[in-house]
């Protein structure tokens, strides 16, 4: 089986960024899944993967407008705390959190936190990075209804449906 739209597809990868530094990876016992054609991965990495079979290696190298894009310094604001859904107490830099925005919730890296604002940065950690992508693929199989009604998958054997 070739992957194609409306397949779900378990692979491992490592992920690095142009030094070659390690920033992910999948584990063994527990490989990425997901339903491709669906835009569950990102969108230049899921074009590479289309057609590949069973035991592929691929190596696709994606720059950063392909991938997370440029960081955007707009991004990095201050903000009332009454923004964040469900903050925690303390939010030490470096803090992950979730912010209600005029198009939804959007996650967040605390930069600084004080009384009443709290210093944000919603870029995503990988924004201007050159990534390279090292997949192997492991198993490919057609998905069930219920994963194509919801757009993703329920794990690789499709039992996992309580999404």
């Amino acid at each position: 089986m070739k992957i194609e739209k409306a397949t779900v597809v378990a692979m491992q990868y490592v992920l690095t960024d142009q030094e070659g530094n390690e920033l992910e990876r999948s584990s063994e016992a527990s490989p990425m899944v997901y339903l491709h054609g669906h835009r569950n991965i990102l969108p230049e990495l899921e074009a590479a993967l289309s057609g590949l079979q069973e035991g592929a290696l691929i190596e696709v190298i994606l720059p950063p407008e392909r991938a997370y894009g440029l960081r955007d310094p707009k991004a990095v604001r201050r903000v009332p705390k009454k923004y964040l859904i469900k903050p925690p107490r303390k939010m030490p830099p470096g803090t992950l959190v979730r912010l209600n925005t005029e198009s939804g919730a959007r996650d967040a890296v605390v930069i600084k936190a004080g009384k009443f604002n709290v210093d944000i940065d919603s870029n995503h950690p990988y924004a201007d990075k050159h990534l390279t992508f090292t997949v192997t693929i492991e198993k490919i199989r057609a998905a069930t209804s219920s994963e194509l009604a919801h757009g993703h998958s329920h794990g690789f054997d499709g039992q996992n449906d309580d999404h």
